[in-house]
């Protein structure tokens, strides 16, 4: 079966290759996969500013159809539409952290795409509690941005009493900041989504998913208005889901005086930023790793009960054999999420 693997360390060497289908153990289960979406973290993975560990399977949004089962296999069936945890395609199980459900801390910790072969492929087995059984009303497509919606709901709803009335600055519309504006939308908070002339595609996204003040900062200074939409105090919350040095310190200078900041976006490299400011006006600063056990369980939740619209997030689909064409599209940002499938 063909695979999406990044060979050896370095940039780039990543390649389409023929690879043997796994065989299913008795105690996991085998998924062909169909759809899986393109994380920043795979980017990172490309350009080797992502820690992984090469010759892996990239990939890990995913959503697929059961195709065999192992014989300890009991809480899932041939057939059944799924969704894979792949975060936790190995962990020690036993440290404080995985005991309390934030496995992402685990020392021993080995992610799908990353460390253990992903998603960009045809056929992925896994272990039975890493495997989400989707609701009947929503479609593999939507299914396979179940691990970024996690992530946007850890940062959104379970770090910080975001609430209603609070006026929310977002800076970076890709698929992970479109997903948390959808969350502040639904919460009654007013959104400021602020982003560049390369996000013209990601902002005009924004404004069907409910944004309330959309900020071009190549063509506006982003802290007039802030001030404007205001009252000259800043805002609640910022998050920053860009990864950039000037969009982490143009969030902090908009905050209000005991605002929040949660930093989404992985940067990959040092920056420089005005720690002063966190200091005079006394910011609680909070870093959004991915997700726990706990958010998962939310999610499904929200996904049976349709609360939030995932479908304009999703701008293209495309077989897996235009791996590269679609890396460039999301380097550009010149869609929302790209969905890849085997076919």
């Amino acid at each position: 079966m063909k695979a999406l693997l990044k060979t050896k360390s370095g940039i780039g060497n990543v390649e389409l290759m023929e690879i043997p289908e796994p065989p299913c153990p008795a105690d996991k289960a085998k998924i062909e996969i169909h759809y899986t979406g393109i994380c920043g973290t795979d980017l990172h993975i490309y350009h080797d500013t992502f820690e992984n560990s090469p010759p892996v399977v990239m990939g890990h949004e995913f959503s697929g159809i059961v195709t065999e089962i192992g014989e300890s296999i009991h809480k899932v069936k041939v057939g059944d539409r799924v969704t894979v945890l792949g975060s936790t395609a190995s962990t020690c199980g036993t440290c404080h952290y995985c005991k309390t459900g934030y496995y992402m801390f685990c020392s021993e910790r080995r992610g799908m795409g990353i460390s253990a072969d992903g998603s960009f492929t045809k056929y992925a087995v896994v272990r039975e509690d890493m495997i989400y059984t989707i609701p009947e009303n929503v479609s593999l497509e939507e299914a396979a941005l179940s691990e970024p919606l996690a992530c946007a709901v850890q940062a959104v709803e379970e770090l910080t009493p975001i609430q209603i009335g609070d006026t929310v600055l977002l800076s970076g519309p890709g698929p992970i900041g479109l997903l948390c504006l959808s969350l502040l939308a639904i919460k009654g908070c007013k959104v400021i989504v602020a982003g560049t002339s390369a996000d013209k595609k990601r902002l005009e996204i924004a404004k069907e998913l409910g944004v309330d003040v959309v900020v071009n900062v190549s063509e506006e200074n982003l802290l007039d208005v802030v001030m404007a939409e205001t009252n000259g105090l800043g805002v609640d919350v910022t998050i920053d889901c860009a990864g950039v040095g000037p969009s982490i310190n143009s969030s902090l200078h908009a905050l209000k005086k005991l605002g929040i900041h949660i930093q989404v976006g992985i940067l990959g490299q040092e920056i420089k930023v005005d720690y002063d400011v966190i200091l005079y006006k006394q910011i609680q600063l909070f870093g959004s790793l991915a997700h726990s056990q706990k958010t998962w369980e939310k999610v499904m939740q929200i996904l049976e009960q349709k609360k939030v619209n995932l479908k304009p997030i999703i701008t293209h689909k495309l077989p897996l054999t235009k791996w590269k064409e679609a890396f460039d599209m999301c380097e550009e940002k010149k869609c929302g999420k790209i969905l890849l499938s085997h076919t």
